[in-house]
């Protein structure tokens, strides 16, 4: 149900509590005057997902390494397996080293057992976490730093207590010294998430415990994110335990640090920031750090709901990528050997999803560490052999296809970011371009397919029902397909992006080679159907359904999406896809049934074969990265009012501030960046070109502080849910004829005024 507003709201409330039931937002109970941004984010927005990955709620500090959240498989899940150390990987959970409080005689079932709690005596906040545990009536909570953290249990009084700390992978181990130090080994080797390597703990507990270490195996509730949770699954590593009698404290602690060089770098990383601090003021120190992150941008007007979802939003923007660097070095998972370096290294990326809007987003609000982000993938490159799409703390995974990362480059150069070896990183991206394959989920050397793209210009498709014979393909099992047509509009785009790059650099040679390739996409482009469809390798079409063909997600022909998500992925050059439509009007015509065209068969058997398809809008899918920049083409037709309001409704319809407020897998950061971009009034439609796309804000103003001293401001006074669109604008008081502005405008600072209204009139220039 849509709130439709605060009266209704309010109305709703009274009368489910006249009845006993209670209405959820428990994080704004607290502070109803909701006076600054810090205030509105409620971590537990999208802790249920429609059907992949949820939201978290995760405790750290912005953009560092140390992620936790309660294990657990969604919001909805009624009891915690445990308490992790860190995260790896925030999407599909992969975390290290595990605690939980155990009241009573110590004893196996401690370990084995889940936690019960109360969802409403849990509060969540991007810098602290709690939690009453129902069974045996303990507080839990935690406050993160940059490597370390604090968990702290209040147990009954007069209860026996114990901490037990247990591993999530094989063989991890456990040493006790001093009686309330513990130093641990956890060996991650995780086929699932690629990813292979070494963490290392070091942590004290507060009193005089008793301690000690049991072997042997430890049953734990392991859990799938995709469908039901598996049955138990034994694993072998070394427990560790501290155990307090009646008489002692109610109130114990466990402080540690985490670090991925060494057990001796652990205790440094501890000794910097735990030394001298209590829990109360480490939480204040994050708190603060979040009061000046999320105070760069300062919104007003809208509703509270609104303000929720932003600045909740704004708060998931900073979980990745994160900073490893431990006091001057940090372990490279890409040639397994530890570094010195004075700039920081950082890991976690997608940047298949992440170049759309999270990166664009940074290159505004932080260019300086966006610049070391870059830097950070040209060092991958010079310690691996190849620039990574989607680095983790222990190598590159295989993820989604293409290279998105030349796009990420030259992004951040054309917006004047260049604080970064951009001779190397053109380097890296042609060796990529050159060499390596563009299957998706796949870090491999090129292969015949990629051969045949170079010389043909698309990446050839099979017909249903024909067998896969090539070697590249066939590799590792992993259930994805050649995605043929998605491959080679995602190529068009990474070679123009390379091809730019190139002749920013002064490079022509480079500048020639791929220019072309940045046409491919008219090689797949159907003008009989209006779609991009597969061709066989002697260049015959296959004519298919592209909404529903192509096997499991697609992935035969697109990739997690049909061919109505890809119709439109021409980015770099929306000039020459708007031709191929035929003109602005035709163009606008099928944006249009893009919103109203039906599944043409019942929800299940569509998402059965479409599972990321999701946060539907006729056959627009919110829910998956592809189609975020599709509604601002709108902008390049005769009727740009649709943008604003087609953004307004995917905002008030998918980004609803309550656990099921995210319409897909939001990848830690993607998705939130359009909804940051989106409800301020303006978005990056194509990475790359340095302008951004005008669209109706949700607030009356936008104010943005950067990161050179200046102001940005975006005035819309008489904005409201019906005066939503734009009936004239100006910048710095100059009035605008076209829908944009550059990003140079906006970075010299300055004011960006729209009037607001009903009426959808205004005539705009197109400006490509």
């Amino acid at each position: 149900m849509i709130l439709k507003n605060n009266a209704i709201f309010a109305a709703l409330s009274i009368l489910l509590s006249l009845t006993g039931i209670q209405v959820g937002f428990a994080q704004q109970k607290k502070n109803p005057t909701l006076a600054v941004g810090l205030n509105y984010i409620d971590p537990t927005i999208g802790n249920v997902a429609p059907f992949y990955n949820t939201n978290r709620p995760i405790v750290q500090l912005p953009n560092q390494m140390v992620r936790m959240f309660p294990k657990r498989q969604d919001h909805l899940d009624m009891q915690i397996t445990d308490f992790p150390m860190s995260s790896l990987n925030i999407i599909t959970p992969q975390v290290i080293f595990a605690i939980k409080p155990y009241a009573g005689a110590l004893a196996d079932t401690g370990w084995y057992r889940r936690l019960t709690y109360d969802h409403d005596l849990e509060v969540t906040q991007p810098w602290y976490y709690s939690v009453k545990l129902t069974d045996d009536d303990v507080l839990t909570e935690y406050t993160a730093g940059e490597k370390t953290g604090i968990y702290r249990f209040t147990f009954p009084a007069g209860a026996k207590k114990n901490l037990l700390l247990s591993h999530y992978y094989a063989k991890g181990k456990y040493e006790l010294t001093d009686g309330n130090t513990l130093t641990g080994v956890e060996f991650v080797d995780d086929a699932n998430h690629q990813q292979k390597g070494i963490a290392y703990l070091y942590g004290k507990v507060s009193g005089k415990p008793e301690s000690g270490k049991k072997q042997g195996e430890k049953d734990w509730g392991r859990y799938t994110v995709l469908g039901p949770p598996q049955k138990h699954k034994k694993v072998d590593g070394e427990r560790a335990y501290f155990s307090y009698g009646e008489s002692d404290a109610p109130v114990q602690e466990f402080r540690y640090a985490i670090s991925f060089i060494s057990p001796e770098q652990a205790k440094k990383n501890f000794e910097k920031e735990l030394t001298n601090i209590t829990f109360d003021q480490l939480k204040e120190k994050g708190k603060a750090a979040w009061a000046k992150t999320i105070g760069q941008v300062n919104v007003e007007g809208g509703t509270d709901a609104q303000k929720r979802s932003f600045y909740t939003a704004l708060y998931r923007c900073y979980a990745r990528m994160v900073n490893m660097s431990e006091e001057g070095k940090y372990f490279s998972g890409y040639d397994k050997k530890v570094h010195q370096d004075a700039r920081p290294f950082y890991t976690d990326d997608y940047t298949w999803g992440n170049y759309l809007a999270l990166h664009p987003l940074r290159s505004i609000l932080d260019p300086k560490a966006e610049a070391d982000m870059l830097q950070t993938y040209v060092r991958m490159y010079q310690e691996s052999g190849w620039i990574p799409e989607y680095p983790k703390f222990f190598g590159d995974r295989a993820g989604m296809f293409g290279f998105k990362s030349m796009v990420v480059f030259l992004d951040a150069y054309r917006k004047g970011i260049r604080d970064f070896d951009t001779k190397t990183a053109l380097e890296g991206m042609v060796k990529s371009a050159d060499k390596r394959t563009m299957l998706p989920h796949r870090n491999d050397p090129k292969g015949a397919l990629d051969d045949f793209y170079y010389a043909k210009g698309y990446y050839p498709a099979l017909r249903p029902g024909e067998v896969e014979t090539d070697s590249v393909a066939k590799l590792h099992g992993t259930g994805q397909r050649r995605s043929s047509v998605a491959i080679t509009l995602g190529n068009s785009y990474d070679s123009w992006a390379l091809s730019e790059f190139g002749k920013e650099l002064g490079n022509q040679d480079v500048y020639k080679k791929y220019a072309p390739r940045a046409q491919n996409y008219k090689n797949v482009w159907h003008a009989k159907t209006g779609f991009f469809i597969p061709k066989d390798a002697q260049g015959n079409w296959i004519e298919i359904d592209p909404k529903f063909d192509g096997g499991h997600a697609g992935n035969d022909y697109y990739n997690e999406n049909n061919g109505w998500s890809y119709r439109w992925n021409v980015q770099q050059d929306i000039k020459g896809f708007t031709d191929l439509m035929g003109g602005p009007d035709k163009l606008e015509q099928n944006l249009d049934q893009l919103f109203r065209e039906g599944l043409d068969r019942s929800k299940p058997v569509f998402w059965e074969k479409f599972p990321d398809q999701t946060g539907m809008i006729g056959q627009f899918a919110m829910g998956n990265q592809v189609t975020f920049f599709i509604p601002y083409l709108f902008n390049y037709t005769n009727a740009p009012w649709k943008t604003q309001k087609y953004t307004r409704l995917l905002l008030d319809t998918w980004f609803q501030d309550t656990i099921f407020g995210v319409p897909g897998d939001e990848d830690g950061g993607s998705m939130s960046s359009f909804v940051v971009f989106s409800a301020m009034g303006f978005y990056p439609t194509t990475p790359g070109i340095p302008r951004y796309s005008i669209t109706s804000p949700l607030f009356t103003k936008v104010s943005i502080d950067l990161p050179n001293g200046k102001k940005f401001t975006l005035l819309a006074p008489k904005s409201s849910r019906r005066n939503k669109y734009i009936q004239s604008a100006t910048l710095n008081g100059k009035p605008l004829k076209s829908l944009s502005f550059s990003h140079d405008e906006l970075m010299n600072g300055g004011t960006l005024v729209l009037d607001m209204g009903e009426k959808t009139d205004t005539k705009w220039e197109i400006t490509y």
